[in-house]
């Protein structure tokens, strides 16, 4: 009985190193990905609602930690470290699960993480080849959107690659000004919908094309009382996360074509990128205010749009020396007493950067701006000088 017991004894003890074993060979099940971004600068001059500013400083500072939970699902945390008006803060932007095995193509991810709309948006800042993303993003999703919520994601079985998602978010960031605190704001704000299809053409050479629509049930800003309308948008703009100008309806249309000899990125590659955001009802006529906005025409009111664009290029023509040069603009509106302002930004950037590995980035970026109605800046000449350094494991970067 005693030899059984032995026997059995060790084959439990066998079992259990081998569970031991299997479950080690997943590495990222005992051994998480752990990884850290430094991202440094000195700016010339400043730009509108952007988030670096005149002078030495820091960007974001970066710490992820990322596993696989188990077979199901996937796990992953992003804390960033940032200058917010001279103080140091502390920012959560991701804090997410997702799931690893449902069927038929399906996938979610619930917590806090970044939006899956437009081109640019689900990609980490580090990874841009210019020190700010465009002026579109500043503007309309506050550099980048991320959120609380949850996503539901399809990829399609087809022969091109084509994914459709559903997401719903708080939508806190997207929140039009509140003048008077008075608003009733949604808890649920924001809902989006997004495709993307894709494909290669021979083997140097592969393209995306992706559409996203995004409801703010919280952007349409009231046209009310406004002697203090500048000082409030300027309040509302204060908090790099925060969209500067909102509506309850967006529309983007985005593409991106790659290229490459042979199909090897390494050693030269091109990329061509483009977004265009539309920005619908942005403005109404608050309940009990009425009277105060009959000199603003409703037809100005309820048929102007907020818009904007950019076109990218990025030529990578060594393995340590890449070129950008990008275009964009936006057009918008701002509320002034009697009637309403457009605006207009255009940025033209150069950037030259030199890669000493896949993980460090010395960048050099020339920005010619210039505005129209935009207080507190002027047209102006911009460099940048900004490095940008990846300490230990870190995943795959988006197409």
């Amino acid at each position: 009985m005693s030899a059984l017991n032995t026997r059995v004894s060790l084959l439990a003890l066998a079992c259990a190193v081998s569970s031991y074993s299997a479950m080690a060979e997943d590495s990222s099940l005992t051994n998480p990905s752990i990884s850290a971004v430094l991202d440094g600068y000195y700016q010339t001059g400043d730009r509108p609602m952007a988030e670096r500013e005149e002078g030495f400083g820091l960007g974001e500072t970066e710490l992820a930690l990322s596993a696989n939970i188990d077979e199901m699902f996937y796990g992953k945390v992003t804390a960033v470290i940032e200058l917010e008006d001279g103080e140091t803060e502390l920012n959560l932007e991701e804090a997410f699960i997702q799931t690893l095995a449902l069927p038929n193509g399906l996938s979610v991810r619930a917590g806090r993480f970044l939006s899956d709309i437009g081109y640019l948006n689900n990609q980490h800042k580090h990874t841009d080849s210019f020190t700010e993303r465009p002026a579109v993003y500043r503007a309309f999703l506050g550099n980048h959107y991320f959120d609380d919520g949850i996503r539901l994601s399809y990829v399609a079985p087809t022969d091109l690659y084509w994914t459709m998602g559903v997401e719903a978010f708080g939508g806190d960031s997207l929140r039009a000004a509140d003048e008077h605190g008075e608003r009733d704001f949604d808890d649920v704000g924001v809902y989006t919908a997004l495709t993307k299809i894709g494909g290669d053409i021979g083997i140097e050479s592969s393209w995306q094309l992706g559409f996203s629509y995004l409801r703010n049930e919280n952007g349409l800003a009231y046209a009310e009382e406004h002697e203090d309308e500048e000082e409030t948008a300027d309040e509302h703009a204060e908090h790099s996360h925060s969209a500067s100008y909102t509506g309850e309806n967006t529309y983007i249309a985005d593409f991106v074509y790659k290229w490459a000899p042979n199909g090897n990125y390494k050693y030269q590659n091109l990329t061509l990128s483009g977004e265009y955001f539309r920005v619908t009802d942005i403005f109404g006529e608050e309940p009990g205010h009425v009277d105060e906005v009959d000199d603003i025409d409703d037809h100005e009111i309820s048929d102007d749009y907020h818009e904007g664009w950019y076109l990218s290029s990025v030529y990578q023509f060594s393995p340590s020396w890449s070129a950008g040069l990008r275009y964009g603009q936006i057009d918008t509106f701002e509320i002034h007493e009697d009637h309403l302002d457009p605006q207009k930004l255009k940025e033209t950037e150069f950037s030259l950067a030199w890669h000493s590995s896949h993980f460090s980035t010395v960048r050099l970026q020339y920005t010619h701006q210039t505005g129209t109605n935009f207080d507190g800046f002027e047209d102006d000449n911009i460099f940048t000088l900004q490095y940008v350094m990846s300490l230990g494991a870190h995943g795959a970067h988006q197409f």
